[in-house]
């Protein structure tokens, strides 16, 4: 049996947990680590090959180069520059620093001989998962992010505090650009298929400001910033999930940042939205039956999404 084979690139705060995400739930076999900063990545495999010891199960890490990544099945895409967001609540911040590794150093992914599935966690998640897109040309869903994947998770487990229902028991999605334009789509939002508008009918708990536990979602990774200056867990227990779904060709819908082909009546550009997840990364994206207004966000969020593309002109 082929050993599963993922790559991770950057081993800052969300790198490092997301290897040992991958390696505690067993999701690979083995974890080829690459990062400019030769000490900490020697650091982190030690410190991760130390914790397997301790495990059910066997996972080994590896020191590697880009070209070592030819035969993963799937890399996880990390590079960046969390600091450069203290005292700022707005990911493009990051645009300069993440575009410009991105560019340093994707050619050197192609060259490895590369052709599984990419998945992209740096931010600005949409702007930096089409970079990487355009760079590998690889078929279409092939790379993707995790855009409004960990925002939808905040909004599901507010909802579960709000009417006290199991949060495997809610759908609902956050939309657009991984930013804060995103948008919540209210009208799609259901409990085991009841829809919310339906219970807020007749039950005092899902009667409750939507704008305020939209807000709250959206906000929720900054508040994980302003005490620690990262954000760690969640994003990389994000990874890691999709990572799985995707080795394990599970076929789960999650949201994620796709390119749209005329999906949602949008071209040209990366956002958030229900996809189909399996082996060949987004193999199909789910279009939501969105109300004329959420339409409306939505394409405002599209809009936004391409005047930040714009600014790529000045990076090199």
């Amino acid at each position: 049996m082929k050993a599963r084979k993922v790559g991770i690139i950057g081993l800052g705060h969300v790198g490092a947990h997301v290897a040992y995400s991958i390696a505690v739930q067993g999701i690979a076999d083995e974890i080829v680590m690459v990062d400019k900063n030769r000490d900490k990545v020697i650091s982190e495999q030690q410190d991760l090959m130390d914790s397997v010891a301790y495990l059910p199960h066997r996972v080994k890490a590896f020191i590697g180069d880009f070209s070592d990544l030819g035969d993963c099945d799937v890399i996880v895409n990390s590079t960046g520059n969390i600091g450069i967001l203290r005292g700022s609540t707005n990911r493009l911040k990051e645009m300069d620093f993440t575009i410009a590794a991105v560019n340093s150093y994707v050619d050197k992914i192609k060259a490895s001989g590369f052709k599984g599935v990419l998945i992209n966690i740096s931010n600005p998640c949409d702007i930096v998962t089409r970079q990487l897109a355009l760079g590998l040309g690889l078929p279409r869903g092939h790379v993707f992010g995790t855009g409004t994947g960990l925002d939808t998770a905040r909004l599901i487990s507010a909802l579960a505090q709000q009417t006290g229902i199991d949060h495997k028991s809610i759908t609902a999605y956050m939309l657009g650009e991984h930013g804060n334009d995103q948008f919540t789509a209210w009208s799609c939002v259901s409990f085991r298929g009841k829809p919310l508008d339906e219970w807020a009918k007749a039950d005092k708990r899902f009667q409750f400001n939507r704008d305020e536990m939209q807000k709250t979602a959206i906000a929720a990774g900054w508040r994980t910033f302003n005490g620690k200056f990262c954000t760690e867990y969640a994003i990389a227990s994000t990874a890691a999930r999709m990572v799985h779904v995707v080795l394990h060709d599970e076929k789960q819908i999650m949201p994620a940042s796709c390119e749209l082909c005329g999906e949602y009546g949008e071209s040209g550009l990366f956002a958030g939205v229900p996809a189909v997840i399996g082996a060949n990364g987004a193999e199909e994206i789910v279009e939501l039956p969105l109300s004329e207004e959420e339409k409306a966000k939505f394409h405002h969020c599209c809009s936004q999404i391409k005047a930040n593309m714009e600014h790529l002109k000045d990076i090199h």
